[in-house]
């Protein structure tokens, strides 16, 4: 909740509401930052992986995301220049429709990195 009114009210970011998603253990908060969006995480519960990252690495950073048209065309490309990849296929994202890989930080400057592929605009997610 922190996190969300810095971004919220201090910064005027707008958003919408928290969507909870149990199957991920998560409850999360998209705010709108131009062409850009922030996603904020908190864990549903205390034995979850995103609680497990907080208990290990505190508050902070826990992922990028970018957007792609075709996921599988972008995992493909990632996979031919030797990038690790921690999920070989497209799976469900925390939003419906929407499919999502992370490549290895170990491939990306330290850094986990998603790629999501949105089957609307971020924009009226209603998060």
């Amino acid at each position: 909740e922190v996190a969300a009114r810095f971004y919220s009210a201090l910064l005027g970011l707008p958003g919408g509401g928290p969507h909870e998603a149990p199957e991920h253990d998560i409850r999360a908060i998209l705010l709108d930052a131009g062409d850009s969006h922030i996603e904020i995480f908190a864990p549903l519960s205390a034995g979850g992986p995103l609680a497990q990252t907080l208990a290990k690495r505190g508050p902070g950073l826990h992922h990028v995301a970018y957007e792609v048209a075709d996921i599988a065309a972008a995992l493909a490309a990632c996979r031919a220049a030797g990038v690790q990849l921690i999920d070989e296929t497209p799976r469900p994202g925390l939003h419906t429709g929407w499919l999502v890989a992370f490549l290895h930080p170990r491939s990306c400057g330290g850094v986990l990195t998603e790629l999501v592929q949105t089957s609307a605009p971020w924009q009226g997610t209603g998060l």
